[in-house]
């Protein structure tokens, strides 16, 4: 026990400092927000997989995807470091960065905004994030709760209290420097401890062999003519996982809080080296995470079961820990602090952002007939929204742990849905092709949200969404983005083109010529990474 206090008492300690020596990049709202657009490449990369992996990913998904698809669940992770991080890297990287630098946006709503001539877009755009990222911040805590209840046996109030304390310090203090610079040791951390948990995990099951041969002979419920499905290429239910590998993928390229990363990006040589980085942690975090959860199988015996015998998901990979050595459990809870805090510290910074420059600001600027909130007002009312998200979500975590709603991939996978279905479609058509209509914008807001919401109605009501299969949010999740990349062209081939002129001069941003076209190289190559 002292080992394990000290292990959480130095980490605290450090993620304090940061947030203190970073006090001076977060004087200004770009500062805060973004860093002042001067973030090299490791900072970014750690800073776009910790915020992409958190305790939703080790506890959550890897117990009750591991259960339900064995050691397939492992191609997920696969998904999330091609399709998720090495594809969006060099897909919105770059662009990203050029565009919303032309259009001085700070956040993915001010972009909807400016690149579509439409002030109502952004407040849509921001409404949105604020319903949908709560739910998602609050789902962070409940990863914590299972695994500090067996390492101290510390009640699940006071986990939730001492993270969101924790995490508020450093954000408020050091703003989006300071969450990059412990994103980075986080990540770090992450790294070391999903391999080491796993080697321990696997030799106290006899070493891979042989907890693999243990594995394949465990039959499958929904595959039963399938002999050794948790050790099979695809695992029992192929076409349920691919949905999987989709939400948790291509998902990404419409999260703001992720793509807010390339904002703040420094250079050509930091998009460069950060692709290759944030892949590289991809694959060992994410990969390892599902590989991991691929043996949940072998601990049927210990986990919870709900009344009516199903597992419960959320005990199955704090199950697989309890019987680890005390040094393990300690690197454990430190690996899944690490995970959550870098995770929440990114989405409560997106939200205050966004609600302040987004919706705050314009509303008071339009009362007072043009006259904007200073900067110093600005950052003093980003910094209170973070409070307040902080403040909610930790609510909703402690009531959501007292009702009926317990499952981490249930909240989540309405959040992303909703979000990547709104967004993903726009974003990427508004970087690409400038016939985008402001009119198919709406439309794929529409839809995104529609979908999600009609999925979580008929979950709550114990209905089925169209089909058996789209009941999962999971696979709702993926006919929202699927329909948003549908929509937008075939709504823009049929809706005016809004201010040609100006779109043209937008889109001249990737044209400007360095050594090569800034489409393919920013211009700042003299900036030492």
């Amino acid at each position: 026990m002292l080992l394990k206090i000290i292990l959480l008492a130095l980490f605290f300690a450090v993620m304090i400092g940061v947030g203190i020596y970073c006090r001076r990049t977060a004087s200004d709202v770009q500062g805060f927000v973004l860093g002042g657009r001067n973030v090299g490449s490791w900072l970014t990369a750690f800073a776009f997989g910790t915020s992409y992996f958190s305790a939703v990913i080790f506890v959550g998904y890897a117990g009750q995807f591991g259960w339900k698809y064995g050691l397939a669940a492992t191609w997920i992770g696969i998904g999330n470091a091609l399709i998720g991080s090495l594809l969006a890297w060099r897909l919105l990287g770059r662009r990203t960065r050029l565009m919303t630098q032309h259009l001085q946006s700070a956040t993915m709503p001010d972009f909807f905004g400016k690149r579509f001539f439409s002030n109502s877009l952004k407040v849509a755009a921001s409404v949105i994030v604020f319903i949908f990222l709560i739910p998602y911040t609050a789902s962070l805590y409940n990863g914590l709760s299972r695994l500090f209840s067996m390492a101290f046996s510390v009640d699940y109030v006071w986990c939730v209290l001492g993270m969101a304390i924790l995490t508020g310090i450093y954000v408020l203090v050091g703003g989006y420097m300071a969450t990059a610079v412990n994103d980075f040791i986080q990540g770090m951390i992450m790294l070391v401890g999903i391999c080491a948990v796993i080697a321990s995990v696997l030799s106290g099951n006899g070493g891979f062999s042989t907890a693999l041969e243990s594995l394949s002979r465990i039959p499958s419920e929904t595959a039963p003519a399938l002999n050794g499905a948790f050790v099979s290429f695809l695992g029992p239910q192929p076409l349920y996982l691919l949905g999987v590998v989709l939400l948790t993928s291509l998902g990404t390229w419409g999260l703001p809080q992720m793509v807010g990363k390339f904002y703040a990006i420094r250079n050509e040589a930091a998009i460069h080296k950060g692709t290759f980085i944030s892949t590289f942690f991809a694959i060992i975090v994410a990969g390892g995470c599902y590989f991991l959860g691929g043996f949940g199988r072998l601990y049927g015996q210990s986990i919870e079961y709900t009344a009516a015998g199903t597992p419960v998901y959320d005990s199955i990979v704090p199950s697989m820990l309890a019987s680890l050595p005390d040094l393990m459990i300690g690197v454990v809870i430190i690996l899944v602090l690490s995970a959550s805090m870098s995770t929440l510290s990114s989405l409560v910074l997106t939200s205050g952002s966004t609600l302040t420059l987004d919706i705050i600001d314009p509303a008071l600027a339009k009362a007072r007939k043009g006259v904007r909130m200073t900067d110093r007002k600005q950052l003093l009312c980003i910094r209170l929204l973070v409070v307040f998200f902080i403040v909610v979500s930790s609510v909703l975590a402690i009531i959501q742990a007292k009702s009926s709603v317990t499952f981490i991939a249930q909240l989540m996978g309405i959040s992303w849905g909703a979000l990547a279905g709104a967004f993903l479609a726009p974003f990427l058509y508004g970087l690409y092709w400038k016939r985008t209509s402001q009119a198919s914008v709406w439309a794929s807001f529409i839809t995104g949200v529609v979908v999600m919401c009609c999925c979580m109605y008929c979950t709550f009501t114990g209905k089925t969404f169209i089909s058996p299969y789209f009941t999962s949010p999971i696979n709702a999740g993926v006919l929202a983005m699927l329909l948003g990349l549908v929509v937008v062209p075939a709504v823009s081939f049929f809706s005016k083109m809004n201010r040609k002129e100006e779109v043209d001069s937008m889109f001249s941003c990737y044209d400007s010529t360095v050594r090569v076209r800034a489409a393919e190289a920013l211009a700042d190559e003299t900036v030492e990474d």
